[in-house]
């Protein structure tokens, strides 16, 4: 790993980390849709209220591991994190946090998660959480992340696994449905990750971060988006049959999902046009792909709840 240069700002004296600093190791706006994902799961497998109990438990077990693995991924890319803007002043990359007193951070955030959902969850749910830890930290950050375009679209993954803890902390185990929400999950990923790339694909360039727009153009990866959003739509609605879920979620599933096939086809006509990206049109995709995905879950749960009780 290159030697991370300390900013002068760090160099005129040493700084105190705040709790502040640590929770922001865990990147906890990248958590919240990861924790939501889990928890809504938890509703669907139980058809119904899952127990406060054990709601507690997944949601502080879930934070602590997806947590974990933001620390590692800090860590690992303090050395380009500082070179980009919008990650220059994170904990690691600043200095505030060693790289030392980081893994020690995260290491105690991951036994301590496993232990939880092992203990007062399911062996199951312990095993899917330490699975997307792994895949973040090290199939994407470690290996794909700087090798391959296709950094996001297979390192993904690693998000794919909260909804899987969520059931299997209920269930004990994982059925068609619970990993039918893992491949929209997966499938999602591109679509909403692409369209954030494209607008700040110049910073993944001075830092020689492979990402799609970076190596392959702007054309190209509004023609990927668009695919990958027309297999999250098909995957969303396949559940319904297989009687899964019914007829609330087919409507809700069919409404958001046109909606991002709309916000998606208009990128990719704005691209294709030979226009450079735009905010105006990149920025309504980013942003609809974390609602479309959170609504799409409340649904599926509300779908099999009310149907459970008729």
């Amino acid at each position: 790993m290159p030697e991370t240069v300390v900013p002068s700002a760090v160099q005129s004296g040493p700084l105190r980390a705040t709790w502040r600093d640590y929770l922001a190791l865990t990147k906890p706006k990248v958590i919240s849709l990861l924790l939501w994902t889990t928890l809504a799961a938890m509703f669907m497998a139980e058809r119904g209220w899952p127990g406060l109990g054990l709601l507690v438990v997944v949601a502080l077990a879930g934070y602590m591991s997806a947590g974990s693995a933001g620390v590692f991924n800090m860590i690992i890319d303090r050395d380009i994190d500082l070179k980009m803007a919008r990650t220059a002043s994170r904990p690691t990359s600043s200095g505030v946090i060693s790289s030392r007193q980081a893994a020690v951070f995260g290491t105690t955030l991951q036994v301590l998660s496993f232990v939880m959902l092992w203990v007062w969850a399911t062996p199951l749910a312990a095993w899917m959480s330490l699975a997307g830890f792994v895949t973040y930290v090290v199939v994407y950050t470690l290996w794909l992340k700087r090798n391959t375009w296709h950094n996001i679209v297979l390192g993904g993954a690693a998000g794919c696994f909260p909804p899987l803890v969520g059931w299997a902390a209920v269930t004990g185990d994982l059925n068609l449905f619970a990993w039918f929400l893992f491949a929209i999950i997966f499938f999602w990923t591109p679509v909403h990750f692409w369209a954030l790339a494209l607008m700040i694909k110049d910073e993944y360039r001075e830092v020689g971060i492979p990402m799609l727009p970076v190596v392959h153009g702007d054309r190209l990866t509004v023609a990927q988006i668009g695919l990958y959003a027309i297999y999250t739509v098909v995957l969303s609605v396949m559940p319904v049959f297989f009687r899964e879920v019914g007829a609330i979620y087919f409507l809700s599933a069919a409404a958001l999902g046109g909606w991002l096939l709309v916000l998606s086809w208009r990128l990719y006509r704005h691209v294709m046009a030979g226009n450079a990206v735009e905010r105006r049109v990149a920025v309504p995709l980013y942003l609809y792909s974390m609602l479309y995905l959170a609504l799409l879950f409340v649904m599926a749960a509300v779908d099999r709840i009310v149907f459970a009780h008729l």
